[in-house]
């Protein structure tokens, strides 16, 4: 388990990124036999990631809340996003062709994703009591004290 960071802190990146959210729904429980490639394709995803960070992955956390499962990802660019999602010999393009050809829209399995590109200044966070988590887990972590203690402060520092 990771250490709890047992102060108020919030993350910092020099730079912007992308926040990526994916995930999938089981509009069909016992249609397991739809659900469980979709289910299992993403780990592969995450694990490939993980292991050639050259690819742009910064972060990836997976939330589970039956019936529906949400991966927040944490990007350099959209354009490294974009040429992992599009890339023949990894392993997205082929499970997207896969859903599509084995579900596609016939409703058993519903999948969504949303992409936010954020710039420089453009985002707030603040941890308390927290292990490093979401873009705390992948950026340099300051104390959230002085020009950093409330929401517009950070903001502004985020720009700075």
């Amino acid at each position: 388990m990771a250490k709890i960071v047992a102060r108020r802190v919030c993350a910092e990146r020099e730079g912007g990124f992308v926040v990526f959210l994916i995930g999938m729904r089981v509009n069909k429980p016992w249609k397991f036999w739809k659900w469980l490639p979709v289910s299992t394709a993403m780990p592969k995803m995450i694990v490939e990631l993980f292991k050639n960070p050259e690819l742009g992955l910064l972060h990836a956390q997976t939330q589970f809340s039956f019936p529906n499962v949400t991966v927040t990802q944490y990007w350099e660019s959209f354009e490294k996003l974009e040429a992992y999602a599009k890339a023949r010999d990894k392993a997205h393009l082929p499970a997207w062709q896969a859903f599509n050809r084995a579900i596609a829209s016939n409703g058993d399995v519903g999948i969504w994703h949303e992409t936010y590109v954020i710039g420089p200044g453009q985002y707030e966070n603040i941890y308390n009591n927290m292990p490093p988590y979401g873009l705390g887990a992948c950026s340099a972590v300051v104390d959230a004290v002085g020009g950093r203690q409330a929401a517009r402060q950070r903001v502004k520092q985020a720009a700075a």
